[in-house]
């Protein structure tokens, strides 16, 4: 039962021309959560690159066409209002205050979920894809599988976690690679790459090499970075690399660009026994890893992995990282009116780190 009165009406951003740039501010009715649902009030949403795909249908691998009126985002933080039946023994409580990731809810019984693998889920739901997103002022949520915030952490910062944080976080982890070891991270200054760079440097303890624009360069040796290759010199990305350790190549390649170049030199950038882990998804028709020779996999033990996001108890590590002062995310705050220039920003690659809807 809700404590305080709620508002039978609240503001939410549609994608009203799927297929272009182009959001609105509507008013929506008040939903009432079923049972195992909370309903949230979302105070802050931070915007991801992926919501400009679903919203661009730009995105192959998904199912169908994003509908007209969809509210998309997914990294939403706020307090939850009230509780539908069934809760007694959920993990959450009223007032607490928690976030919504990607993944808005799984099935918990496929084999991908049984496998711990949250993002792989079958027949997960998506935020923002088909399911009502975060860019709104309430959204309902299956009470399972909303990430407590930490205590401390302000909401405006741990938006941004619950996607480009927890999914470098997981990638990192995935990446097999030791305290001290080499990796290099490909989109570097971007809203997950100066996450990666601080997990990567400050958390785990890597050597990272940060490869974007030259105009990132600061944010990335501030984030962490030992070294800083810029994509817009003369010099050889793959020459730059093996010089800077020792003629080996790296032990990880993280590819956090949907920039099909990047993906094109990343095999290039390893070490014996090293490994690409693909973040970023192109857009349009999908391109292969041009430089994954069988050859050469096979010569020098390589391993190419895929990571979408990360699951529930990485999402809360990942937030206590925040919440410990390790990795702070460079943001900027926006309010609703504005996501329209925001994902023209985005577009144009003219972001440095991440936006931060206010949707008071």
């Amino acid at each position: 039962m809700a404590t305080t009165e709620l508002p039978k009406k609240y503001k939410a951003v549609i994608y009203d021309k799927p297929g272009s740039i182009s959001t609105k501010i509507e008013e929506l009715d008040m939903p009432e959560p079923g049972a195992g649902e909370v309903l949230i009030n979302l105070t802050h949403s931070g915007v991801c690159h992926s919501d400009m795909g679903v919203m661009m249908n730009t995105w192959s691998m998904l199912p169908a066409p994003t509908q007209a009126s969809q509210v998309g985002g997914h990294e939403g933080v706020g307090k939850i209002v009230k509780m539908g039946p069934g809760n007694d023994n959920a993990a959450v409580k009223m007032g607490d205050r928690v976030g919504i990731k990607w993944i808005a809810g799984i099935c918990e019984s496929c084999e991908a979920c049984r496998a711990g693998a949250d993002a792989n889920c079958f027949t997960a739901k998506i935020s923002g894809y088909y399911t009502p997103g975060t860019f709104q002022q309430y959204v309902l949520s299956p009470a399972n599988y909303v990430t407590p915030i930490p205590d401390g952490l302000d909401s405006a910062a741990a938006a941004p976690l619950l996607c480009a944080g927890v999914t470098v976080y997981s990638a990192l982890r995935k990446s097999n690679t030791e305290s001290g070891g080499w990796v290099v991270i490909l989109g570097a200054g971007g809203g997950l790459g100066h996450l990666a760079v601080q997990f990567s440097s400050r958390a785990i303890g890597h050597r990272v090499i940060g490869i974007d624009h030259s105009s990132k360069k600061d944010l990335i040796m501030e984030s962490g970075a030992e070294h800083f290759i810029p994509i817009d010199g003369t010099n050889s990305i793959p020459d730059a690399v093996k010089e800077l350790t020792n003629g080996l190549g790296a032990h990880a390649v993280l590819v956090l660009t949907a920039n099909n170049g990047a993906y094109g030199s990343s095999v290039d950038l390893l070490r014996f026994g090293g490994r690409v882990v693909c973040v970023g998804v192109p857009e349009g028709d999908p391109v292969p890893i041009k430089s994954a020779i069988p050859q050469d996999l096979v010569a020098k033990a390589l391993q190419i992995v895929g990571v979408a996001v990360g699951d529930r108890k990485e999402a809360i590590e990942a937030l206590d990282f925040a919440a410990r002062g390790v990795v702070k995310t460079h943001y900027r705050i926006e309010k609703m009116d504005r996501l329209n220039d925001v994902f023209q920003d985005m577009f144009d690659a003219k972001l440095k780190g991440r936006v931060v809807l206010d949707l008071s």
